[in-house]
């Protein structure tokens, strides 16, 4: 959260050349305080589990958040009871009416085919075009950053020779960026997918920022200048023993697949892995839920709209 200090204190001007976040007394003064609401796109077969992961990252924050969970209509679940997603979820046609400060985008396990044939393609397109003024902020996550990127940028996702699954160190390519606030240089992320997303396809985008890659696993985090849209090609909602569920569902499947990298202690799956990476995902969400959705969003949600001051013309 920020420091409210006197706009004139000369610590001002330092700590703000620091990256520290700080407000001046008069913007502190009108701002008006009210429930965050967040819409969670919930695309993964694993509902219920998602749900778990998603809602204790967003937990972790001294803000009072309203979730409301989304699912395509054009898409009939398998694995999740239907009277689970007839008490706890809308369908997009029932959400669109409303608007949301926040909107998270999850993956799903469908990135080897091409995105028109996934059978809600053309839906989650239309709930991504109404999210330019319906939403503030909008977190696309794994296969969800892949489809954001793709169906906004034109961005392709490329198949890869050998999975990507494991734990990565990640670099902060921005420091600056209120996105990666409080990193450290070097932070680990897990990963699980088959296909990519270049990082030279996003620098060559205008309007889209890379701001953290690993020299093993590629791109892991970019979003636009604006901070309205994020996305994150990896997974930092994992619990402490997904990657190894996916594991030895596999290997009991007597499928081929390599023991994720840097996970297991000496890469043993016989050795309990121990996690890495919880203090950045939950760091990362803080972050987005502060910079990118509280400190910016209207009070009123009826002025969200496509186009909004950028954050230097608020200040």
């Amino acid at each position: 959260m920020p420091v409210t200090i006197p706009s004139a204190l000369p610590a001002r001007r330092i700590l703000e050349g620091e990256n520290v976040f700080v407000m001046t007394e008069g913007r502190a003064f009108h701002q008006d305080i009210r429930p965050l609401k967040i819409a969670i796109v919930n695309l993964m077969p694993t509902k219920m589990a998602t749900e778990t992961q998603l809602l204790r990252l967003l937990g972790n924050t001294p803000l009072q958040l309203e979730i409301t969970l989304v699912r395509m209509e054009s898409h009939d679940p398998r694995n999740t009871a239907a009277a689970h997603l007839d008490a706890f979820y809308l369908t997009f046609p029932e959400a669109r009416t409303r608007r949301f400060d926040g909107l998270i985008v999850t993956g799903a396990p469908i990135e080897t085919l091409p995105f028109e044939a996934v059978d809600y393609w053309p839906e989650l397109c239309a709930l991504l075009d109404w999210s330019r003024d319906h939403v503030f902020s909008t977190l696309h996550v794994c296969w969800g950053a892949q489809a954001g990127l793709y169906h906004r940028y034109g961005i392709e996702k490329f198949p890869l020779a050998d999975k990507i699954f494991g734990v990565f160190p990640h670099r902060v390519l921005d420091p600056r960026n209120r996105l990666l606030s409080g990193f450290d240089a070097v932070f680990p992320a897990p990963h699980s997918r088959h296909t990519e997303t270049r990082a030279a396809d996003i620098e060559a985008t205008p309007g889209l920022d890379l701001l953290a890659v690993s020299d093993e696993a590629g791109v892991y985090l970019a979003g636009s200048s604006d901070g309205r849209e994020v996305y994150v090609t990896g997974h930092p909602e994992y619990e402490w023993d997904t990657l190894k569920r996916e594991y030895d569902r596999d290997v009991d499947k007597g499928l081929s697949i390599e023991v994720p990298r840097h996970y297991y202690p000496g890469d043993d799956p016989s050795r309990q892995p121990q996690v890495t990476w919880r203090s950045h995902a939950y760091l990362l969400y803080a972050n987005w839920l502060n910079y990118c959705v509280y400190q910016r969003t209207p009070y009123d949600l009826g002025e969200i709209s496509a186009e909004l001051p950028s954050p230097a013309a608020e200040e």
